[in-house]
């Protein structure tokens, strides 16, 4: 080992950015590198963002997670995709979907076609009966995607949704087994180097202090590190992203079906959250203060419950956008330390994971290289800029008109390089992908046709393509979509299954 290689990380905040950090640190570093958790019960987490992306899998493999031992742990259920209600307008419902509409005709992907036949066929199906996973979550159907050669069975992918408390939970007892000191306590004071600026230690307030090599900021909106000592500064996204408070309320679960995926219903400044847990529904209400009230917000909230409320309402505040800094001198963020972007795509504990790899990539020694640090800050200050704009892009093509907030939504400027994108897919159906590892081609196409984009011009391509051919084409693949579909299994009693002790049922997880 190099004599300057990181002897002792510091993380100073648990929760799910905290313990997700930690996990896979102790997993790659082992004895090489003593690792110090720091967290109070005293600082709440902000613990409500339950729905995920299909990317959560691939980390929970890669620390070699029991897939079925974290679905019974975390109380998960699956997500296929968001339901959205009322956005376009009210009374309007689409779906985004993990997954495609179909498999790519010619090398030009299957939307292009189905806005061929729209534009020639009397009254053509919606696109979104071509989705797998559409058709799965109208009819609560759940299989993970299977078969070895592209098909309808596995046309789709899936993330999760869970109880992020017992989440970070779960991961904390996975790397105390590894080797992490869990400290209770609260920071009281940061000590620095006089000449470096480096963080030597962190105090708490009954007089332990931890020295440390690393210091990871996890300590949610505060910036303990990031903001209190480095005055990292904060780029503010209010005049396109506006909603700035939340409300969240559990409920117990209503009769009926045990729905895969979330749900975001749009409401008069905002929108509220349905997300369907094992033991509960996780509730929300994302809204603006300057359109709304803190009174009317909870009677909306209360209004959308399904089920008997568990616990009171508990608000969140927040300004979206992001630090402009996240990894300065020997300090790194990891989750809200580094900013925030409203929970509507279930981007949160992506944003996790991505830093959390990122830092695993360019984990540094001892002297912390500035361009390390450069590095990792834009690339992160990149992902959010991506994920601000597919957001953004939620709010900018609606077509209501029926409040202040609405009609705010539809005539702000948005950035340049979104209008770009909205412009090209408006007068040639092209879809232009700047994130190659976030939300492609077929989520920006749900988000605008689901808002009622369908561009009149095609790839000159598409034309070339017999439309007999072509309708015979969708009606087969439909027909097997309903056929995978009608075999697949209820996703309440999958659920069953996965968490029971059949050995069958682990697999299939």
């Amino acid at each position: 080992m190099s004599d300057k290689a990181i002897r002792q990380i510091v993380i100073v905040g648990g929760g799910t950015a905290g313990w997700m950090t930690a996990a896979p640190l102790a997993q790659k570093l082992g004895k090489a590198c003593e690792i110090v958790l720091i967290e109070s019960p005293e600082i709440g987490t902000v613990g409500v963002g339950e729905a995920t992306l299909p990317t959560i899998r691939y980390y929970n493999q890669a620390l070699g997670l029991d897939a079925a031992d974290f679905i019974k742990k975390t109380q998960a259920t699956f997500k296929l995709g968001t339901e959205f209600r009322d956005w376009g307008h009210v009374g309007s419902r689409f779906f985004h979907a993990f997954g495609n509409f179909g498999p790519m005709i010619e090398s030009r992907p299957a939307y292009m076609y189905w806005l061929r036949l729209k534009r020639d066929v009397k009254d053509m199906p919606s696109y979104e009966e071509w989705s797998t996973a559409d058709a799965m979550s109208r009819a609560h159907r759940f299989v993970p995607p299977y078969g070895d050669q592209p098909s309808v069975t596995n046309s789709y992918s899936y993330g999760f949704q869970f109880d992020a408390s017992l989440y970070a939970a779960y991961l904390r007892d996975y790397a105390v087994a590894r080797g992490v000191t869990r400290i209770e306590g609260m920071v009281v004071d940061v000590e620095q180097h006089p000449e470096t600026g480096f963080v030597t230690a962190v105090k708490l307030r009954d007089g332990r202090r931890f020295e440390g090599d690393l210091f990871v900021d996890c300590t949610g909106f505060r910036a303990l590190l990031l903001e209190g000592v480095y005055k990292a500064g904060y780029e503010d996204w209010s005049a396109m992203l506006p909603c700035n408070s939340a409300q969240a309320m559990p409920c117990t679960n209503p009769d009926g079906p045990l729905v895969p995926y979330t749900r975001s219903t749009a409401q008069s400044a905002g929108w509220t959250w349905r997300i369907p847990l094992q033991h509960r529904m996780g509730n929300g209400h994302v809204y603006c203060d300057g359109f709304t009230t803190d009174a009317e917000a909870t009677r909306v909230l209360e209004g959308v419950l399904e089920g008997a409320a568990i616990d009171a309402p508990r608000q969140l505040r927040f300004t979206p956008g992001r630090r402009r800094k996240s990894w300065i001198k020997n300090c790194v963020g990891v989750g809200l330390s580094t900013g925030f972007i409203e929970p509507l795509e279930s981007t949160s504990i992506n944003m996790i994971e991505m830093t959390v790899g990122w830092i695993v990539q360019f984990f540094p020694d001892r002297d912390c290289s500035p361009a390390l640090a450069d590095e990792f800050n834009r690339l992160l200050s990149q992902r959010y800029e991506y994920i601000r704009d597919f957001i953004i892009l939620h709010y900018k093509l609606t077509n209501r008109d029926d409040s202040e907030f609405w009609r705010y939504c539809r005539n702000m400027a948005v950035p340049d390089i979104l209008q770009h994108q909205i412009d090209l897919f408006r007068d040639s159906s092209r879809v232009a992908i700047l994130d190659q590892q976030g939300f492609l081609e077929d989520s920006w196409v749900s988000i605008l046709m689901g808002h009622g984009i369908f561009p009149e011009k095609n790839d000159p391509f598409i034309d070339l393509m017999d439309p007999g051919y072509l309708l015979d084409h969708f009606h087969k693949v439909r027909d097997s979509i309903r056929r995978a579909v009608d075999a697949m299994p209820d996703h309440a009693a999958f659920v069953k299954h996965v968490v029971g002790d059949d050995p069958a049922g682990r697999r299939a997880a």
